[in-house]
């Protein structure tokens, strides 16, 4: 048996996109909560970017498994959102969560080294 994650993922996501072309509103909400989520993300993972400090050998592989987890994050983004409809909104979604789980990780890494 074939698992196909396209259908998997129309499944999920289907009442989403119905709710946002329900209304030019539920539209912009939903654009609107995605860039505040990337914007704040973004400053998130660069405030832990920089209290952890300079690049030395220490920090430079704390930097490196922040960046692998913003790969393991767009990647399963890139698995587990649909291609067919509203892509641009999830790309918006996708990066915002990647950037969380990166700076996630800097704020675990410095709670445990600096605190």
């Amino acid at each position: 048996m074939k698992i196909n994650f396209s259908d998997i993922s129309n499944a999920i996501f289907h009442p989403l996109k119905s709710w946002a072309e329900q209304s030019p509103g539920n539209w912009n909400i939903l654009i609107g909560v995605g860039f505040l989520l990337l914007l704040g993300s973004a400053i998130f993972a660069y405030v832990f970017y920089k209290k952890i400090g300079k690049d030395d050998e220490r920090t430079n592989r704390i930097f490196l498994k922040s960046s692998y987890c913003m790969l393991l994050a767009i990647i399963l983004c890139d698995i587990i959102f649909p291609k067919d409809f509203m892509w641009t909104v999830f790309f918006l979604f996708k990066y915002a969560l990647a950037f969380l789980a990166g700076g996630t990780y800097l704020a675990i890494q410095y709670k445990k080294d600096f605190l």
